[in-house]
């Protein structure tokens, strides 16, 4: 089943409108409480099961559910285990929390950053072909396996949507948030991502849901 998506103004439009969504953020927990829509609930992507979800929500299995990341990949594979589990009314929030912030809605910032997955996966793969290229040069070609290796493990991850780098790096110690606070967003704000406080203007301020 295809993976439908839904425009970030859309779906602060059908927050502010309805009152509250159901809106789970798929990222990493030190992702999270970096910054996140306002209203997103953390629930990492390695510890999404949509059939306990199934059970608990079985009074409001019509209510649509929007699954926002990073930029949209983890989001759609969120997606895909949701409808697998029979959940029909379930959405990806297009560009995730990148374009959410870049369109000027309201977001949770917290005083601790890390950079996105995507970004740490980008970079530690880069790091690892530059290193297996010059030890091979200098030392040993049997060396060069080692950005082949690399390689291949980025084309499969792009023909298959599956980063098994991308999951080892999840689990990192600065992945993780600190252990004081909620989720580590303990002494986060709520701001928008121009610097003005929510409530600065009417037309991109509400409440989170309840």
């Amino acid at each position: 089943m295809a993976v439908e998506t839904r425009l970030p103004k859309d779906v602060f439009r059908l927050r502010r409108e309805s009152g509250g969504i159901r809106m789970i953020d798929v990222r990493s927990p030190a992702e999270f409480a970096g910054v996140h829509a306002e209203g997103a609930e953390l629930v990492p992507l390695d510890k999404l099961d949509p059939r306990a979800f199934a059970s608990q929500w079985t009074a409001f299995a019509d209510e649509p559910i929007y699954v926002i990341c990073q930029s949209g990949g983890r989001a759609a594979k969120a997606v895909e285990r949701f409808q697998e589990a029979g959940f029909r009314n379930v959405f990806s929030v297009a560009g995730g929390t990148a374009a959410w912030e870049k369109a000027g809605l309201p977001v949770i910032r917290g005083a601790r950053t890390v950079l996105s997955l995507e970004r740490q996966v980008r970079i530690v793969a880069g790091l690892l072909v530059l290193v297996g290229t010059l030890l091979g040069w200098q030392f040993h070609p049997a060396i060069h396996a080692l950005s082949l290796f690399v390689g291949g493990g980025l084309l499969f991850a792009g023909v298959t949507d599956w980063c098994g780098m991308g999951l080892l790096l999840a689990k990192m110690p600065w992945n993780k948030p600190k252990q004081r606070g909620s989720a580590g967003v303990s002494a986060c704000q709520s701001r928008r991502a121009d610097g003005k406080e929510p409530g600065a203007e009417s037309s991109t301020s509400s409440r989170p849901a309840a």
